[in-house]
């Protein structure tokens, strides 16, 4: 599930704006090719996945990036890839192996 999500570009580019800064569904709206009422529920299922949490600042609710998900997915994806790098190395051996 946490790949869907992510696979969303509009949902990718959302993350990316309020991984840079704390942003309001509005100002998110502004910056994006998409409406607030899309941004909302964009926002809505990035929460449920735990990548994002809205903060109260005066009477605008904005929204952060948490990092701890995707850190954990940068370190699984990474470990699959170390996995793939050592399984094409063994490919190789065999492959370039007089017979």
């Amino acid at each position: 599930m946490v790949l869907a999500v992510l696979a969303d570009e509009t949902r990718w580019n959302i993350l990316t704006q309020i991984g840079a800064e704390d942003l309001s569904a509005s100002a998110l709206a502004d910056r994006l090719p998409v409406s607030r009422q899309a941004i909302a529920k964009h926002l809505s299922v990035l929460a449920d996945a735990g990548f994002v949490e809205s903060v109260r600042v005066g009477r605008e609710i904005r929204y952060r990036a948490i990092g701890t998900p995707l850190g954990r997915l940068a370190d699984e994806l990474d470990a699959i890839g170390r996995q793939w790098d050592r399984r094409m190395e063994a490919i190789k051996r065999i492959a370039e192996r007089p017979d």
